[in-house]
């Protein structure tokens, strides 16, 4: 199927910051674009608006002054909604009202052609329920942008229960012509990134409510060691915390209270005490002028061991520690690991260390040890979360520290938490993505890609799972329901499928 050609008109309902990217992006694309919204004024200042856009584009040599001109010669407020009749595409960006949108929707019926293309940006509501109310729903699909529309790539093509196949082809044609990244998603809640996003921020915040790290302090490990671009505690300021908790609790409630989507009760106080983040001045950091952000905590410096004791190998993208620790300048020994046991590091007093599995650190089977989290690349990463178990000693923490000191890692020392930060996160991300598979969310492919251009995770979470191995994302869910039994950490079906795949070919 065909984009919608250049010269044939979109209009773009709603004038808010998020239709006015949308418009802009169709307007730079060549079409003619038709404004709208239903307060009386608001369609002709944000022409006016666009038109000051586009003029920043030519100072900043991103756009011709020629193809300004011609932009906004083809860009017109309208009054009425009739005004639209011409258009081959309609976008909708108002409010998140299911009754307001299939209000606006029969309204438009009445006067486009029955060819004309009818779409919601919508993050939240489901668009087969929106386009339930139409005459002719299988021409009606979900266009979710990403705010700000002119700059992310990412559109979020849905297809509703009643969406023809040709409708979905040719939206998500036009929306590749028009630069973006279009992928192709089921209508489900949270469509892909937010459905799959909710864990980024979910186990960051659990692990502040149970006291095992600050905010300053998780951020930092999930920016520096799992190499995220912003931690959960700061992104969440930034887009607002009540925006945020909405969507979680939107997510949580479509999905009838599954627990893999409960939402966060320190972020709920948050809101009803008008702490939104950079908005209100204060969220989970405060906000304003000489205002100092806290601080993550940072082990003091501590000698390295001189000598350590490999007992087989680390897991996965661990592995290459030994290789780091022999250029510090560290004795490395090899030694075999004891029947039943993993791949751990001996430190001098006895104690071991070794990558997280999920479990907490203090535990009979483990004895004297301490746990260190994930990292997406321990070459790269400047910073390294450690769990000490209780019964590991002061000079353990301290030999342990040192040693990652000496291959020039920040150290922060955390409570034993079960699957530290990063490790949890990614492992919940693992199984979210392959439970979207199973259910004929969005291809592996689109998931990556949405997890990559929408939120700018360094990897797509299916593309970490092929690193770090079904069985691993398995057993360290598991290990969390252990501790955590309800459901939040049980492994869907397509995950236990591969790691036993995996498994049978071991």
């Amino acid at each position: 199927m065909t984009a919608i050609e250049p010269d044939h008109a979109v209009a773009v309902v709603g004038t808010g910051t998020m239709g006015q990217g949308i418009a802009q992006v169709a307007l730079v694309a060549g079409h003619p674009v038709r404004l709208y919204d239903a307060v009386p004024g608001r369609a002709a200042e944000a022409a006016r608006s666009i038109a000051a856009r586009l003029d920043r584009l030519v100072e900043k040599g991103r756009l011709a002054a020629a193809d300004r001109d011609a932009a906004r010669a083809r860009l017109s407020p309208a009054t009425r909604v009739d005004e639209l009749a011409d258009s081959s595409l309609v976008i909708e960006a108002i409010v998140e009202q299911l009754a307001a949108k299939q209000k606006l929707f029969t309204d438009l019926e009445s006067v486009i052609p029955d060819d004309c293309l009818l779409a919601t940006n919508t993050s939240s509501l489901s668009v087969t329920a929106i386009a339930g109310a139409l005459r002719l729903p299988g021409r009606f699909v979900g266009l979710h942008f990403f705010n700000p529309a002119p700059l992310l790539p990412l559109v979020e093509v849905v297809r509703g229960a009643a969406t023809d196949e040709a409708a979905a082809d040719r939206a998500h044609a036009t929306v590749a012509a028009w630069g973006k990244r279009p992928v192709r998603c089921a209508d489900t809640p949270g469509f892909i990134v937010n459905r799959l996003a909710r864990p980024f921020y979910a186990e960051a915040f659990r692990v502040h409510e149970e006291g095992f790290a600050d905010p300053a302090t998780i951020d930092a490990v999930l920016r520096e060691s799992g190499g995220f671009a912003m931690g959960p505690f700061e992104l969440t300021d930034l887009i607002g915390q009540d925006v945020n908790e909405a969507v979680t609790r939107s997510v949580y409630e479509a999905f009838f209270h599954d627990p893999k989507f409960t939402p966060s009760l320190a972020q709920r106080r948050l809101v009803e005490a008008g702490s939104l983040g950079r908005k209100s001045g204060r969220g989970w950091f405060p906000y304003g002028e000489g205002v100092r952000k806290p601080e993550p905590r940072t082990a003091e410096p501590c000698d390295a061991p001189a000598e350590i004791v490999l007992h087989g190998s680390l897991h996965g993208p661990s592995a290459v520690l030994h290789e780091l620790i022999v250029a510090s300048g560290i004795k490395v020994t090899t030694a075999p690991v004891p029947a039943g046991d993993r791949g751990f590091i001996a430190l001098p007093g006895g104690a071991k260390l070794t990558l997280t599995s999920g479990e907490s650190a203090t535990t009979e089977a483990l004895g004297p040890c301490v746990l260190f989290d994930l990292a997406l690349d321990y070459r790269t990463c400047t910073r390294i979360a450690l769990a000490p178990s209780e019964l590991a000693s002061p000079e353990d923490v301290r030999a342990a520290t040192g040693l990652f000191q000496a291959l020039g890692k920040k150290v922060s020392v955390i409570g034993d938490a079960p699957g530290l930060i990063v490790a949890r996160t990614v492992a919940m991300l693992v199984d979210l993505a392959h439970d979207a598979v199973g259910r004929g969310v969005a291809s592996p492919e689109d998931i990556d890609i949405a997890m990559r251009q929408g939120v700018n995770y360094p990897r797509g979470p299916l593309e970490w799972g092929h690193e770090l191995g079904a069985i691993w994302a398995d057993r360290l869910l598991r290990r969390l329901h252990d501790d955590y039994p309800g459901g939040r950490y049980a492994a869907c079906q397509p995950l236990r499928r591969r790691a036993a795949v995996e498994e049978s070919l071991l």
